[in-house]
């Protein structure tokens, strides 16, 4: 049957930061494997072996193969707002939040293309699909207020700004798929020509305006 974790209360479950540092490196290893070999072929014992360690460390920190896809899944989702939130600190005006947002978003999908193909995989499995709807539906709720921002200090039309977020989120989306698979090449100039899109697409097809 193999070795599984016995159930522990919340205090018990508080990890060390060795325990801590652990958790992420199996994490990282096995979302390179993911990425490499597809989640399904990927099996428990190829991940613990790859990392070095026995299936008593894998099954004490995941109880399952799927948790801690979701696990990853989850993390990844939580770096990109972090990236997100660094990119539009300061004192800026709405619209400029929402354009170094989506450029932020941009460049680190690309930055991270094992991450982002584990995305694109978790898109198509329904046992993944609503962990990462949960994290798009928070990722859009961000930026539709800030367009919302925009629009309340008259920089862009009024409009729905939720439906404008997940146009943003499309663009984004397709974009950063065809520079990872090498159908575009990664230049400054495909950034900004998907930046700018996104932006001047909100402002209603006219330039933005400060204010």
């Amino acid at each position: 049957m193999g070795y599984r974790r016995p159930p522990m209360d919340a205090d018990e479950r508080q990890l060390t930061p060795r325990g801590e540092e652990r958790r992420r490196q199996l994490m990282a290893f096995a979302a390179r494997r993911f990425a490499e070999n597809g989640y399904h072929p990927t099996s428990v014992a190829e991940i613990v072996e790859g990392l070095g360690v026995g299936k008593g460390v894998f099954y004490w920190y995941f109880d399952t193969k799927d948790d801690l896809f979701t696990a990853i899944l989850i993390e990844g989702q939580r770096a990109l707002r972090r990236r997100q939130r660094d990119a539009i600190s300061g004192d800026l005006s709405p619209l400029e939040r929402v354009r170094r947002g989506v450029r932020a978003s941009i460049e680190w999908s690309i930055e991270e293309p094992t991450l982002f193909r584990l995305f694109q995989f978790a898109a198509t499995d329904e046992r993944f699909a609503g962990s990462l709807r949960k994290g798009e539906r928070v990722a859009i709720a961000d930026a539709a207020r800030h367009i919302q921002d925009a629009m309340d200090a008259g920089q862009i039309p009024d409009a729905d700004a939720a439906v404008l977020a997940h146009a943003m989120l499309g663009v984004h989306t397709r974009m950063v798929h065809l520079l990872a698979t090498g159908q575009l090449e990664r230049s400054e100039e495909i950034i900004s020509t998907a930046v700018d899109f996104c932006v001047n697409g909100i402002a209603g097809g006219r330039g933005p305006t400060e204010g």
